[in-house]
């Protein structure tokens, strides 16, 4: 089973590697660094050679054109060949051009430097030819590994802005020796050199991807920037659904209707996982089914985390369409029940268990706070409900908290406990009196809290079910996992606005993670919070929702949804590891490959 750390761990480190490709400033900020860095740059290394006003005159109008041809290119890029590329909008093409610039700048001042130490313009040639391929390496790399263009788009795009920048050379006749043939033939093996080195590079490293998913590694890299950088979900959802296998998946329902008959609240749990990350596969899902059944129903949904892996993640949107549109098809409930035990709460080898039973179907929650829980197996819940319907329930349900992240999970070690307190629980509650029940409803949205802070759109929803003289709550968080301690926090504050117990719930929700830079690639929720301020909120949940307690009635359903596309364990496995895999192999690549071309390239310099 692959746990939450190894995948979302892989993905936060890419884009750590790669935030630099969108975390960029304004178009109009890199425009300005551009113009200042080409005057500048410009007078710096003309005026050495030519230490006068002439020179530096001619220092200022080299660095303008270098400027105007430079813009003047990527307008030209866009607009002919970018314009529909998912990544290389404008911004990105000027801020690829001023890393460019900045690197050749640098060779040239070398040159003006070095010819000025030898007396001899034709270094500074030189030097500015070195320059030039160096920048078409950069350009070919960066075009070649995030452009959707085609060969000719990339290659296009790659050169044309260093090919221009040599026009700026013909204002330069006063100051270095008149361009020769030599020149041309040198330009033309600095093009052939980095184009050759570059298509090495892409073959090699695309073979990491062949070799164990059948797919070029860059195919799959360029579709993750498509998501980072402009949240895109098509490209990489084609991959994973080529990689997908069908299954077919439960979902279970509790649904509590009052007076009139009108649904009050819908506890909705799938068995399914909200991955992988941002807004790929079921990454949402939780939200969506919460979306889609307020919208229908005018009433609280509730959506925690059922038990399941990044295995039974879906594999496209397309996929968690079809599970919301079942979900509701499947809400004409009956028959109903007037009855519920109270809540039975268990604990053994720190493992908590507690369950109760509305009608025939017996309720669970699981958690392991304030130790690290991660995903449970499906194996688990199977296990749960067939002892269930052995002592007489026709149905349960189990959730998995989700609710305290601080350091490793062994699952190994979690299962046996979780398993025993458990089926301890379900005893208990079976010995408890079934008597009518009220329930209460809430919900809050707080608006400082977004997906950066680890908070997802559901929000905060809290079920309060008062059977006799207790009073428990059910309280969702729209997040992934909870650090650890804040869910005891959350019980103690329930309690002294007359809550006896209760469960914190996160949803497991996916759209929180791969946005920021952490080591997790998400923040759990209360990591990057005032948790004061959530606690207030779940508080001020709970008092609406003891405000509004009325009897209630109860009907629960399991659909099996046939043969939906998840990502399955295997592949998820190989993804996981993918990342890493390539990025090792290209640092590899890039440093002996790009060594050896450069060594080449002065060598070249040297002889000719």
């Amino acid at each position: 089973m692959i746990s939450n750390d190894s995948l979302d761990g892989h993905i936060s480190g890419m884009v750590e590697r790669y935030s630099s490709l969108f975390t960029l400033p304004s178009h109009k900020k890199i425009i300005i660094w551009l113009c200042i860095l080409c005057v500048f740059c410009g007078m710096l290394t003309i005026f050495p050679l030519q230490p006068t006003s002439s020179g530096l005159a001619l220092g200022l109008i080299f660095g303008t054109a270098f400027f105007s041809v430079t813009s003047l290119a990527d307008l030209i890029i866009y607009h002919g060949f970018m314009k529909s590329d998912p990544v290389f909008n404008l911004r990105r093409c000027s801020a690829l051009s001023l890393f460019s610039c900045l690197m050749w700048f640098g060779l040239i001042l070398l040159g003006s430097l070095i010819s000025i130490f030898l007396g001899n313009t034709i270094v500074w040639i030189k030097l500015f030819l070195l320059g030039f391929s160096v920048v078409l390496i950069l350009r070919l790399l960066v075009f070649s590994t995030t452009s959707f263009a085609d060969r000719k788009g990339v290659f296009i795009s790659s050169i044309l802005q260093p090919a221009v920048c040599t026009i700026s050379l013909f204002f330069m006749g006063s100051v270095i020796d008149g361009l020769s043939a030599d020149f041309f033939l040198l330009s033309a093996i600095f093009i052939l050199i980095p184009v050759l080195a570059i298509s090495l590079f892409t073959f090699l490293v695309n073979r990491v991807g062949k070799r164990n998913l059948g797919i070029d590694s860059l195919s799959l890299f360029k579709a993750f920037m498509a998501n980072w950088t402009e949240n895109l979900n098509a490209p990489l959802e084609v991959f994973l659904d080529r990689l997908g296998c069908e299954r077919d998946v439960k979902l279970s329902m509790l649904a509590f209707r009052t007076t009139g008959e009108k649904i009050k609240a819908v506890m909705v749990v799938p068995a399914l996982h909200s991955g992988p990350f941002r807004n790929v596969g079921s990454s949402l899902l939780p939200y969506t089914i919460q979306d889609a059944l307020e919208n229908k129903l005018q009433c609280v949904i509730s959506v925690p985390h059922g038990l399941a892996g990044h295995e039974l993640d879906l594999s496209s949107q397309l996929q968690s369409e079809r599970v919301v549109k079942k979900t509701l098809d499947s809400v004409d409930f009956s028959p109903f029940s007037s009855e519920a035990t109270p809540l039975v709460r268990t604990s053994e080898n720190g493992a908590s268990a507690s369950c109760q039973v509305f009608g025939d179907c017996a309720l669970f929650t699981l958690t392991l706070s304030p130790e690290t829980m991660e995903d449970l197996p499906q194996e688990l819940a199977f296990t749960i409900d067939s002892e269930a319907k052995k002592r007489g329930l026709s149905s349960a349900i189990v959730i998995d908290a989700h609710n305290s992240v601080d350091g490793s999970f062994n699952l190994k070690e979690a299962l046996e406990p979780l398993r025993k307190t458990a089926f301890s629980s379900l005893g208990e509650a079976l010995s408890c009196e079934r008597v009518p029940f009220k329930i209460g409803t809430s919900k809050i949205v707080p608006e400082e809290f977004g997906l950066k802070e680890g908070m997802g759109l559901g929000g905060i929803t809290i079920l309060t079910i008062k059977v006799g003289g207790q009073t428990t709550a059910y309280v969702t968080i729209d997040g992934n996992n909870m650090i650890s301690g804040l869910r005891e926090e959350i019980l103690s504050a329930l309690r002294e606005v007359g809550i006896a117990d209760g469960e914190v719930l996160t949803t497991d929700t996916h759209s929180v993670n791969g946005i920021v830079l952490t080591e997790r690639g998400y923040h759990p929720v209360g990591a990057a919070m005032d948790n004061a301020k959530l606690i207030s909120y779940v508080r001020q949940a709970a008092m609406n929702a003891l405000g509004n307690l009325e009897f209630a009635e109860v009907s629960w359903r399991t659909e099996t949804i046939s043969d939906v596309k998840v990502i399955g364990e295997k592949q998820i496995g190989t993804l996981s590891l993918l990342a890493e895999k390539t990025a090792r192999e290209a640092k590899k690549l890039a440093f002996s490959l790009f060594s050896a071309t450069g060594v080449l390239l002065v060598a070249l310099l040297v002889l000719l």
